[in-house]
């Protein structure tokens, strides 16, 4: 069938074509909405009113984040430019993507119920590990492990799992649908008990605190929010295996206040090696201790991140530990060198007699403490400083 119009009917077709064009525009840079985090003033803490304030400005909220005095929205540029010039705000951030700290994908060994024997493996050698156990007092040490999860019902690890919470998912589990959680936590505390494999620390509290998904990515303002949990349940140690090239003031502020709350924070440097060496937030905050990668001969990995901001280098390529539904797995990266310190902070700790613990203060230590101790106990590879910082670790040093 044809069809033919008039010189008025192109006319109207034409004015309706572009306003379609220009409709489609507007909602590409004006209406469509993208997460931030809101961050109010101090004297503007009431959370009843931050909602009202940012209802009434179109912004849909997703949590609070008492950090930080802030809140995650869903917002259009438009709502954005409105709340910006509420005077009870003080900034808006991006809430950008974290991710894991790992460069290969897992290879996994073997499933329950056929375990493997337990080894003592090249990484726990290298830093003296077992030699720091004769040491110990049976202090507990409060060890959360920011990440995708742990596997609740590992055998080398449920023993020693006190607690575990779903940030991202609040009414699910803290159970691990990645493997990468589980297998950093292996490296911190996996249990002496004759399978599979033994962690710096065998006896460390552990906490799983997933904040990332089964991809190994999740957001800034989960983390922040992850941050607030530990300090709330007094964490003394928090390691991230995890981090981003992107940086802004709610992420560093987050950093400060669990710092300041005397929490160590030890962090995974980045595998951008090969892209630079930049180190990934948040272990370029000076309130981190940031961890490069080396192999078994000492060499740095060279997917491992490097620079300045090196605190002190820990094993970090093809290491055995657990996995995701009862395996193991060898896997490289700053993820799993970041670990060997946690646990070698978490040996230090449980060196303090009880009467000396403060939970809000990590006993008679304060972090600057810990990581001076963990620097003056390290062994020097004849690398250059930006690429080991202080050295390898060594936990039988360090407890001394």
């Amino acid at each position: 069938m044809n069809i033919k119009y008039s010189q008025s009917g192109k006319s109207i077709w034409s004015m309706l074509l572009f306003l379609i064009i220009f409709s489609s525009f507007i909602t590409g840079s004006e209406t469509v909405p993208s997460r931030k985090i809101v961050v109010f003033k101090k004297s503007f803490d009431r959370v009843s009113s931050q909602d009202f304030l940012l209802k009434n400005s179109s912004a849909l909220k997703i949590k609070s984040l008492k950090l930080i005095n802030g809140t995650v929205v869903h917002m259009s540029h438009q709502a954005e430019r409105v709340l910006k010039n509420q005077d009870e705000v003080l900034r808006i951030d991006d809430d950008f993507v974290i991710q894991t700290a790992q460069i290969q994908s897992a290879t996994k060994g073997k499933k329950i119920p056929d375990q493997p024997q337990q080894e003592f493996l090249w990484n726990m050698l290298l830093i003296g590990a077992e030699l720091a156990w004769p040491q110990m007092l049976g202090t507990s040490v409060r060890v959360a492990v920011l990440d995708t999860g742990v596997d609740l019902d590992h055998p080398d690890l449920y023993e020693n799992i006190k607690g575990h919470i779903n940030i991202i998912k609040p009414k699910k589990s803290g159970d691990d649908d990645s493997g990468h959680g589980t297998h950093v936590a292996g490296i911190v505390a996996a249990a002496d008990n004759a399978i599979g494999v033994i962690g710096v620390g065998p006896g460390i509290d552990l906490y799983a605190v997933k904040v990332l998904d089964k991809k190994g990515r999740g957001y800034l303002s989960d983390l922040i929010d992850a941050l607030d949990w530990c300090i709330d349940n007094d964490i003394q140690i928090i390691n991230m295996s995890l981090g981003s090239l992107e940086d802004n003031s709610s992420f560093h502020e987050a950093v400060k206040n669990a710092y300041q709350a005397g929490i160590i924070l030890i962090a995974a440097a980045g595998n951008y090696g090969q892209q630079g060496g930049i180190i990934s937030y948040p272990a370029r905050y000076s309130e981190t201790i940031a961890v490069s990668s080396v192999d078994q001969f000492g060499n740095l990995d060279p997917f491992s991140s490097f620079g300045n901001e090196i605190d002190i280098t820990a094993p970090g390529v093809e290491v055995r530990s657990t996995y995701k539904d009862g395996y193991y797995a060898l896997m490289s990266g700053t993820s799993m060198s970041a670990p060997h310190v946690t646990g070698t902070a978490a040996l230090i700790l449980c060196t303090i007699p009880d009467s000396q613990f403060d939970l809000n203060h990590n006993g008679i230590w304060e972090p600057s403490e810990i990581l001076m101790k963990l620097k003056l106990s390290a062994q020097s590879l004849g690398l250059p400083v930006e690429q080991q910082g202080a050295g390898l670790v060594r936990a039988d040093e360090a407890i001394r």
